[in-house]
């Protein structure tokens, strides 16, 4: 419908698979599955449920009517009891023992940690994607020397390449961060409401053995290994604080990439990709802006943003839980991993079209080149008898020189000012002898074979192109 809102992050930005996952389908369908493996764990362990019920259930987890849903929560205000009605008339002989036992987080908040699980599986992916592309660009351009910067001022040399780990390390820390929170993730069960579990301990005649296999069985039907060793009726809202910051870090990375990228481009050096139709500027029919690597940074920081939501919420539980977190999960939780699955999108589109300008970047070199090879004359002209001290006056005194009249317009003339000075004692052709770049980059060729040597291994399943965008 084009006259009700729909977020961006839906009609422009995220991937299918992420889509789908958040989706009100994959939620109830969550929901369904988890009220089946409840049944079946506690008719297992003898409550009054029958292998009829559990496989009644099972037959009926998609057939999802969603309006009756509707048309029930708008009469009794409560979402989860709204679906174990439609659950219940799709499965009338089941209907009876759906959700026995179970308060409402036990679906709302177990749901939510599979989905973010699963999810969080997924970014793996995209970001293992995003650096096998920067990897193979790294390994194209790890010899070409390019201008180094501090402070966005010009320094020494570096490498094409070189530079790109410094992204790739980022990206790197970020699949770390991402490992450590989801191999932390643990599974609520079904705990009551308060985290008690006095219900089934009534349910089970005390034998809370039996409430702790029944949980087990639940959370390993899931794929979870453990539980919550103590909860209130949610599960720790620290868990949020930990994926949004995970998410958040990553759009910290993928915002100092596009950063780079968008300089060098203003400078010509690397540019994005651009499609043969795409129109830069509706006045300025010239323009080449660098659109996605701007959007990359946008959408960053509206994830960087969406981090502080967790750690306000887990900062506002009251004792066993509130109902001031659920308004706000229900869209920051979604929203960040929709945020972080598009900002990773755009990373592996943008690193699979990354060009580089080498005449330009080559040009660039050569204009500062006589200023950065400035420490290894000083060396030499002291091998040849000269002042240390005395040489690095005299080359601050030219290099202010020779800036002044690059100011004005003019080619930089130092290395024929050193050269013109006695103190040195070189010529101009000995010391123009010294101006080969690759003998100022240090050790960088190495140092990008030995970071791709570290995550070779890392990347070796990675299998797909880079991501599309139509937009």
């Amino acid at each position: 419908m084009t006259d009700r809102y729909e977020t961006p992050l839906a009609s422009r930005y995220a991937s299918d698979y992420m889509l789908k996952l958040f989706s009100p389908e994959t939620r109830i369908r969550t929901w369904r599955r988890l009220w089946v493996e409840l049944a079946r764990a506690e008719m297992e362990l003898g409550l009054p449920v029958t292998a009829a019920q559990v496989q009644e259930l099972e037959a009926h987890v998609d057939d999802i009517d969603f309006e009756l849903a509707a048309a029930r929560e708008r009469e009794v205000r409560h979402d989860v009891m709204a679906h174990v009605y439609a659950y219940g008339v799709a499965a009338p002989g089941a209907a009876g023992i759906i959700h026995l036992g179970a308060t409402s987080c036990y679906v709302t908040d177990n749901a939510d940690l599979i989905l973010y699980r699963d999810a969080l599986r997924y970014l793996r992916g995209e970001l293992k994607k995003a650096l096998l592309l920067l990897a193979q660009f790294a390994e194209r351009y790890k010899s070409l020397p390019t201008l180094g910067y501090t402070h966005y001022q010009p320094a020494q040399l570096v490498t094409v390449g070189k530079r790109a780990t410094l992204w790739m390390q980022d990206l790197l820390s970020d699949l770390e961060e991402l490992d450590f929170v989801a191999g932390g993730m643990r599974f609520l069960g079904c705990r009551g409401t308060t985290g008690t579990e006095a219900s089934f301990v009534e349910l089970f005649a005390g034998d809370t053995a039996k409430i702790d296999e029944m949980n087990r069985r639940i959370a390993a039907a899931f794929g979870f290994d453990k539980c919550f060793s103590v909860c209130g009726q949610t599960y720790p809202r620290k868990t949020d604080s930990r994926i949004l910051n995970c998410l958040s870090a990553i759009g910290q990375s993928a915002s100092r990439f596009a950063g780079d990228i968008r300089l060098l481009q203003h400078d010509r050096q690397v540019e994005e990709p651009f499609g043969k139709n795409q129109i830069g500027s509706s006045a300025m029919a010239y323009k080449r802006n660098p659109m996605r690597c701007e959007r990359i940074c946008s959408l960053s920081r509206y994830l960087m943003a969406d981090a502080l939501n967790a750690p306000l919420t887990a900062a506002a539980q009251w004792m066993e839980r509130t109902l001031d977190d659920s308004a706000n999960r229900r869209i920051s939780l979604p929203e960040g991993f929709l945020c972080a699955d598009a900002v990773l999108r755009l990373v592996q589109n943008v690193s699979d079209g990354l060009h580089v300008n080498e005449k330009i970047v080559e040009k660039t070199v050569w204009e500062y080149l006589p200023f950065i090879a400035t420490e290894n004359l000083l060396m030499e002209g002291v091998k040849r008898g000269g002042d240390r001290q005395a040489l690095h006056e005299k080359i601050r005194q030219c290099s202010m020189e020779a800036t002044a009249r690059m100011k004005q317009g003019e080619s930089c003339d130092l290395i024929a000012r050193l050269a013109a000075l006695p103190d040195f004692g070189m010529t101009e052709a000995e010391m123009l002898a010294a101006l080969a770049p690759e003998n100022y980059t240090g050790r960088c060729p190495e140092q990008v074979d030995a970071f791709l040597a570290e995550i070779r291994p890392l990347l070796a399943d990675v299998k797909g192109g880079s991501a599309e965008i139509s937009v």
